[in-house]
């Protein structure tokens, strides 16, 4: 295939050429022009945020553990009606399975005992989260 030309204004010829770098698919390097954005940012091979703490969840299994603990112990004493709250939701859960391919009314309790039994789980896990941290960094302390 021969090469060819493209008339320019005023009958110039101009060299056909790509219309967009190609720079990108052959390996060359590219260094960012501010530096600021990129000094000290690069940790472990990946960029971060240096103001914002990386471990700021601080998971721990014995909150996780001990919460879950904390929550289904209170929730299956039998306080409602003689039945308790992990009771009255396993049983609705079973309930509903019993015509699996349909899916729960609207009106149906299960809606409500899967509300109540989950939050109280979170609230156990959050209230667990903020006394085990706080007392192991000494929040607490006098």
């Amino acid at each position: 295939m021969a090469a060819s030309t493209v008339s320019g204004l005023a009958g110039a010829t101009l060299a056909r050429r790509p219309a967009f770098s190609t720079g990108f698919t052959t390996g060359a390097r590219v260094s960012a022009r501010n530096p600021l954005l990129t000094r000290n940012l690069e940790r472990n091979g990946r960029i971060t945020c240096m103001t914002f703490p990386q471990d700021w969840l601080r998971r721990d299994l014995n909150v996780i553990g001990f919460g879950l603990i904390g929550w289904i112990a209170p929730s299956s004493v039998p306080a409602i009606n003689g039945n308790s709250l992990t009771g009255l939701f396993f049983s609705s859960i079973g309930q509903e399975l019993s015509h699996f391919p349909s899916p729960p009314a609207l009106d149906s309790p299960f809606w409500l005992w899967l509300v109540t039994w989950h939050l109280g789980l979170f609230l156990a896990l959050t209230f667990g989260q903020i006394g085990f941290k706080g007392r192991t960094e000494g929040y607490f302390d006098k």
